[in-house]
């Protein structure tokens, strides 16, 4: 259940400038009817026993605090979500790219890909556009349909798309020298 809506909260007193009410302290004690709260309690307001305070932690601070403050980590909590498709975006629908390499280009969309990116293809035959991966915000779909139920997209996904990475090799102590020597 959603939190209530109140209405602000407004002084029974305005301000006149900052910090000057419009009514005297004395005016106030009796617009907030204080007079009548003390009248019923035989002319002393009533008072709440103190509620009891929480025991002292058994722990000990600790003797040492570090240098350095150590930052902590927010929560989080969100779950990703797989993201919306625009309803006007369908497996066939011609769209047109809007921004980068092939901006003003038609295009098939083919599948959503599970990082939420499109999968169009120009066709490359057609006007050159290859496969590849497009965000749903950079296009805008168009009423016409091309029908695409012979063509299998299961193998394309974001790992397709990934580059490989090619990890170097480290020079040891023998290479180094090597250059050196070809350098004199």
């Amino acid at each position: 259940m959603a939190p209530k809506q109140g209405k602000p909260r407004v002084s029974r007193n305005p301000e006149l400038i900052r910090g000057i009410g419009k009514f005297s302290r004395s005016k106030m004690y009796h617009k907030r009817g204080l007079w009548a709260i003390k009248a019923k309690n035989g002319g002393v307001f009533p008072r709440h026993d103190p509620k009891p305070k929480a025991a002292a932690p058994a722990e000990k601070p600790p003797k040492f605090y570090p240098a350095d403050d150590v930052k902590k980590p927010l929560v989080n909590k969100r779950k990703p979500k797989p993201t919306k498709l625009r309803a006007s975006i369908t497996p066939g629908t011609v769209l047109i790219i809007l921004a980068g390499r092939f901006k003003g280009k038609r295009v098939v969309f083919l599948k959503q890909l599970p990082s939420g990116l499109l999968l169009v293809s120009g066709p490359f035959k057609i006007n050159g556009v290859p496969l590849r991966r497009v965000n749903q915000s950079y296009v805008i779909g168009t009423s016409t349909k091309v029908d695409i139920s012979g063509v299998n997209v299961d193998k394309f996904d974001d790992k397709y798309f990934a580059k490989e990475v090619e990890r170097k090799k480290k020079k040891g102590e023998n290479e180094f020298f090597e250059s050196e020597k070809e350098v004199r």
